[in-house]
C-alpha cells in the first residue's frame, strides 16, 4: 500500500499497524511509504453492532485483518466466499467492478483495498433494502 496519503482532520484518529494514532489541532497530511501497512480511519470502522446488513458484515470481515483482529491467511478465503456471494445479489455492472476490486485486493493481500472497494457498495445497498421495505 506504499503511496497512500491520509488527510486527517483536527483531533481525527487513525488505527495504523495496531497503534491508535490522534491528530493534533490542526488538519494535516500523512504519506504512508510502508508497504502493506494496516491502516483504518476510527471515523469509518463498522462497530460490531453496525454489521448488519450483507455488505457490511463483509465490510467487518476485512476490518477485522485491518485492526489484526483476524490473520490475513485464515480470512483470506471466507472473505472470498462472501464476495462472491455478493456478487450472485448485486449484477449491476458497476456493483461488479466493485466486487472484482474487493476480490483482487483480497487475492493480494490489500485489506485496505478491499475494504475501499466493499465501502463503495453501502450506499446501493442501503438504497436496495429501503426499496425492499416499501
Amino acid at each position: 500500500m506504499s503511496g497512500l496519503v491520509l488527510k486527517l482532520g483536527p483531533k481525527e484518529r487513525v488505527l495504523i499497524n495496531g497503534a491508535v494514532i490522534e491528530n493534533g489541532d490542526r488538519r494535516s497530511r500523512l504519506s504512508i511509504m510502508t508497504p502493506n501497512a494496516n491502516i483504518l480511519r476510527l471515523r469509518d470502522a463498522i462497530h460490531p453492532e453496525e454489521a448488519n446488513t450483507p455488505v457490511r458484515r463483509v465490510c467487518y470481515a476485512a476490518q477485522l485483518v485491518l485492526t489484526g483482529d483476524s490473520i490475513p491467511d485464515d480470512a483470506r478465503m471466507p472473505l472470498l466466499r462472501r464476495i462472491e456471494e455478493l456478487s450472485q445479489v448485486l449484477t449491476d455492472h458497476d456493483s461488479r467492478r466493485q466486487l472484482a476490486l474487493a476480490t483482487e485486493a483480497v487475492l493480494d493481500a490489500q485489506y485496505y483495498q478491499c475494504l475501499k472497494a466493499l465501502r463503495a457498495l453501502l450506499p446501493r445497498e442501503e438504497r436496495l433494502l429501503a426499496a425492499r421495505v416499501q
